[in-house]
């Protein structure tokens, strides 16, 4: 739909390939293919772009939440249409503005992977004050005046105390359903925030913790990912796959 985001592929793949990269280092390096691997994707976006790859790539099953209906009809869409990812796509609607997993997370649902482009800004002027900074960089005489970097609606873009305090609420939650996800994941905008991040998961009491950086051509990026299982409870999971 007109105004929200048209993702370049590169990065949204070079996630997948890192959550595949991510599953199989819990299972002797092999990765897992197949509809045995359920992923939930929080944000899933007009486009359900992480699905498409994911599926295509891997086999593997998602459901694709959203918290706007507009992207959330347009993702039904795209699934209703392509008889392949009909089969292994579910979308669902997150009622609450206020929750991520809740509401999403059936009882008894389990998912070997979560993952999650989060809104990143703290407020549409703090979005434009970064596209000003980046056309400054880039010798743009007209950087007071900028276009966004990147379409996008304010749920897709901008959330009260930016990344840190929705990846925050994340985290929070995920220890409800620490028994019923493998690994939980986000993608971290801001390397400043990583600080903040990990305090957060250590207080959550999380078993394991990893982060590596993504680089798709001048933006660098981090994916943050965690788990509540110890050594031998992730070897009892993987025997699932």
């Amino acid at each position: 739909p007109e105004g929200y985001l048209c993702p370049p592929i590169p990065g949204r793949a070079d996630y997948m390939h890192y959550a595949a990269d991510l599953l199989a280092s819990c299972n002797n390096q092999n990765i897992p293919t197949g509809k045995k691997v359920k992923v939930l994707d929080i944000g899933v976006g007009a486009n359900c772009v992480y699905p498409i790859i994911g599926h295509q790539e891997y086999g593997w099953q998602f459901v694709g939440s959203d918290i706007d209906e507009i992207a959330i009809r347009a993702a039904k869409n795209i699934v209703e249409v392509n008889a392949d990812l009909k089969k292994s796509v579910e979308i669902r609607l997150q009622p609450s503005k206020l929750e991520i997993f809740n509401n999403i997370i059936h009882k008894e649902e389990k998912f070997d992977l979560t993952i999650c482009n989060p809104p990143f800004h703290a407020s549409a002027e703090e979005a434009n004050a970064g596209s000003q900074r980046k056309n400054r960089n880039l010798g743009n005489k007209n950087y007071a005046n900028p276009v966004l970097n990147f379409g996008g609606v304010n749920s897709e873009l901008c959330t009260k105390g930016g990344e840190v305090v929705f990846i925050g609420k994340m985290i929070e939650e995920s220890k409800r359903f620490n028994n019923q996800c493998f690994w939980f994941t986000s993608l971290v905008s801001k390397s400043e925030n990583l600080g903040g991040i990990y305090v957060m998961l250590e207080r959550a009491e999380v078993a394991e913790v990893r982060t590596s950086e993504m680089s798709t051509g001048n933006k660098i990026t981090r994916i943050v990912a965690w788990t509540f299982l110890n050594e031998k409870q992730q070897e009892d999971w993987v025997k699932g796959w």
